[in-house]
């Protein structure tokens, strides 16, 4: 049978499921008509954890009692225990650099030679200041709530821990004098998860070219962020690139055609639920992502220097220019 007779058979189909009201048919050709099978919980709990994460931080760092270098010097102090550094040691309203370390920011020397691996899952927890958590927690809400309607929680759960671990991977192969903490590299895997779940379903979105252009820019605008001072880039870009490699893996959708087909004679059903393409891609990403965190883990608990490698890297997280340094 021609592929227009079958297409014009299913359009009937559509139609006549339109205008039966019992009918439970549900249309392929829109994707937001799935969303609804999915309520979002697991991000919204990651936004409070992190938030409490960040007040039990503030209530440990007691900046009224702890603060000795700035003499007692402290920001909001009508917040007591839960009062900010001085704005000279941190400008972002949060706690100091030692009790970030306390509780588990990622530091090369502590995971390397004092064998604390689990700070590379601590940290995402960790934020660096008011304006920090208000950042990342807004874009988590704006990324991470449609996904987990989209695809639900388990697989967004997935992508956004992972991501995290990946991006504290890298960030600790390349930046090795200071601490890193922060959320920004699960949230770059999630954008890195939606490039690639939009590649990898081509077939079934409409608007195709304008999607993936403002993605693209989107990501090329956070990522451009990065290579300013005091940004952990490498986080950014590992995490980007660990979701993007699971995107394919876990944000598959059936092709276009298969959902509505299914109600169709077996004659003119779609008779595989991926295209060829989408295999090979779930395969390809899957290698990738396996071989990558392993050689980055060995890498790491060697003592690697990434920047030895690689000597043009360190531009990747800040470009020197006349306003500032990227020594520290």
């Amino acid at each position: 049978m021609a592929s227009n007779d079958l297409e014009s058979r299913g359009r009937e189909k559509n139609r006549e499921n339109n205008n039966n009201p019992s009918s439970n048919y549900t249309s392929p050709y829109h994707i937001e008509a799935s969303e609804s099978q999915w309520t979002s919980w697991l991000i919204p709990m990651f936004v409070v954890a992190n938030v409490a994460v960040f007040i039990v931080a503030m209530y440990i760092n007691n900046c009224p009692k702890n603060n000795t270098q700035f003499n007692g010097k402290c920001v909001a102090r009508f917040l007591g225990r839960l009062s900010f550094q001085p704005l000279r040691e941190n400008p972002l309203f949060g706690p100091s650099s030692s009790t970030l370390e306390k509780l588990g920011g990622l530091e090369w020397d502590e995971v390397v030679h004092r064998h604390q691996g689990w700070r590379l899952v601590t940290c995402i927890w960790l934020h660096a200041g008011v304006i920090h958590l208000l950042a990342n927690m807004l874009s988590l809400v704006f990324i991470g709530i449609r996904l987990e309607q989209q695809f639900g929680f388990v697989r967004i759960g997935i992508v956004y821990l992972l991501s995290g671990f990946g991006g504290s991977i890298l960030s600790s192969l390349f930046i090795q004098n200071n601490i890193s903490v922060g959320a920004s590299g699960a949230l770059f895997g999630l954008l890195g998860a939606m490039l690639s779940e939009l590649i990898t379903n081509w077939t079934i979105y409409s608007n195709k070219a304008a999607a993936l252009f403002t993605l693209v820019i989107i990501i090329a605008i956070n990522l451009a962020v990065g290579i300013l001072p005091h940004v952990d880039n490498f986080a950014h870009i590992g995490g980007f690139l660990t979701g993007y490699l699971l995107g394919f893996v876990m944000l598959l959708r059936p092709q276009f055609g298969w959902v509505e087909h299914q109600n169709l004679p077996a004659d003119v059903r779609v008779k595989s639920k991926y295209k060829v393409y989408q295999y090979i891609l779930w395969l390809v990403a899957l290698v990738l992502l396996i071989v990558g965190i392993t050689v980055g883990l060995v890498m790491l608990f060697r003592g690697e220097n990434g920047n030895k490698h690689c000597s043009w890297c360190h531009y990747l997280s800040c470009v020197p220019t006349s306003r500032w340094e990227c020594g520290n």
